[in-house]
């Protein structure tokens, strides 16, 4: 009897295909990161193109989001204040349909030192995640411009996997 249920739970996946690990991301590990231009609360510009050569790190991120705010920390002290001397690295925060007024007041609520990116009509993270998905993700771009890992919400497990890949990828010359 365990193995005919364990049979027809087999079915669907078989019939169907393996699910995708995370249907809210739009891009898998290994495609060229989608193009955007970064806007900085002061108004000055960047292409995400141009950081080709670093290992870049997106937080998409809300003031709102509970998650991202409890994770912010972790960010701060483990990634942040580990590798932010390192010119091959870029960490940034992409908050998600805010005004740079309601950024100001996230970043001293949280207490966080890495910039914060502007994204006031969610087009960046469209880009890299399905409409109306969670907020909560990370999304780390190898030298080359290649997704080379994505997180979803906050798992400690993943997020050392996370860290062990960044420090990987700027190890690699």
């Amino acid at each position: 009897m365990k193995l005919i249920i364990a049979l027809l739970l087999l079915i669907p996946i078989i019939v169907f295909g393996e699910e995708k690990q995370d249907p809210q991301h739009k891009n898998k590990v290994g495609d060229i990161a989608p193009d955007f231009t970064l806007t900085y609360v002061d108004g000055s510009t960047k292409k995400l193109s141009d950081l080709r050569g670093k290992v870049v790190m997106l937080q998409f991120t809300a003031s709102w989001c509970s998650i991202c705010n409890k994770e912010m920390p972790f960010i701060q002290k483990e990634i942040w204040e580990k590798h932010s001397s390192d010119n091959n690295f870029f960490l940034a925060g992409v908050d998600f349909k805010e005004d740079t007024t309601l950024i100001g007041k996230f970043i001293k609520k949280t207490g966080i030192k890495y910039p914060l990116l502007l994204d006031p009509e969610g087009t960046i993270f469209e880009l890299y995640a399905e409409k109306d998905a969670g907020v909560t993700r990370n999304i780390i771009i190898d030298r080359n411009g290649k997704i080379a890992f994505q997180t979803r919400l906050f798992n400690r497990t993943e997020f050392d996997a996370m860290k062990k890949v960044i420090a990987q990828l700027l190890a690699e010359k």
